[in-house]
């Protein structure tokens, strides 16, 4: 794998958004979930790596991307995204690889750009929107995250995203979250929450439009995405397939099983080369 360079701040319509290229190979954008930021991707980056050139993209207020002081839309997330390529010399379709938020943007990106993916992988990313009761729910705890920031809420975005009892059974797992969680633009991070969480759109409808090969990989024990509904939301995807890893949260695959995750995604990206190449 070649030497990561450094990270570099590009202008989109949401701001300047950091993004890190490391790898050798075809291209591939990799997103992370809201709340942490793209070094939850550091465990997969070896293996990846050497299959693939990879765009680690910081969403809007997460680690080195500031992020706009308003509302903003999945669709806007995704010219974003095309933005980071255009500016990054990459004219040739990309492998997308999302988790939670970063899965929802890629399902947008493949159905605003369908000459420019190849393949789409979605980790812990529930196509549904929340619903009545949950958006009242989020809604108090985004409130008082403007007010009182994230310390009060570190222990509760750990074991959601990561699992729960994850601080005792994989305490370097939950730092990273932790660490994540904190770092970043507090404002920035807020609206995020506001727009991407709050106001997320249901995305089943999307999925039978959508042209790319997809691999959903849902954490056996996420309890924020159901595997039922996962299953059929992968059926419902034209060229779509479905796997559970190990994990009890949206972003626990990556960080407990990354070889696991790995061993997935180049499957399924060697699969559709050959069929490809066959067809």
């Amino acid at each position: 794998m070649s030497s990561e360079t450094s990270p570099t701040l590009i202008d989109t319509t949401l701001g300047p958004l950091m993004v890190r290229r490391t790898g050798a190979g075809a291209p591939a954008l990799l997103w992370h979930s809201l709340f942490v930021d793209s070094q939850t991707f550091d465990g997969v980056l070896e293996d990846l790596g050497r299959h693939r050139e990879l765009f680690l993209v910081d969403g809007p207020g997460h680690g080195g991307s500031p992020g706009p002081r308003r509302r903003y839309s999945l669709e806007e997330c995704a010219t974003a995204a095309a933005q980071v390529l255009d500016a990054s010399g990459v004219s040739s379709p990309v492998d997308w690889v999302g988790n939670a938020w970063g899965g929802h943007v890629g399902i947008v990106f493949a159905r605003t750009f369908p000459a420019r993916i190849r393949t789409l992988t979605t980790i812990g990313t529930p196509a549904y929107p929340f619903s009545r009761a949950e958006r009242l729910q989020t809604s108090l705890l985004v409130y008082l995250y403007r007010v009182l920031g994230p310390g009060p809420f570190s222990g509760t975005i750990v074991e959601a995203l990561a699992g729960h009892d994850v601080a005792k059974t994989s305490p370097a797992a939950a730092e990273a979250v932790r660490d994540a969680f904190r770092r970043g633009n507090k404002q920035g991070k807020y609206w995020a929450m506001q727009s991407v969480m709050l106001e997320r759109p249901d995305l089943r409808p999307v999925l039978p439009l959508l042209r790319a090969p997809t691999l959903m990989l849902v954490g056996r024990d996420d309890p924020m995405n159901d595997p039922e509904q996962a299953q059929r939301a992968a059926r419902s995807v034209p060229d779509g397939r479905f796997a559970r890893v190990t994990g009890a949260g949206h972003v626990a695959p990556l960080l407990l099983a990354p070889h696991e995750v790995t061993q997935h995604v180049l499957a399924f990206w060697s699969e559709t080369l050959n069929r490809q190449a066959a067809a």
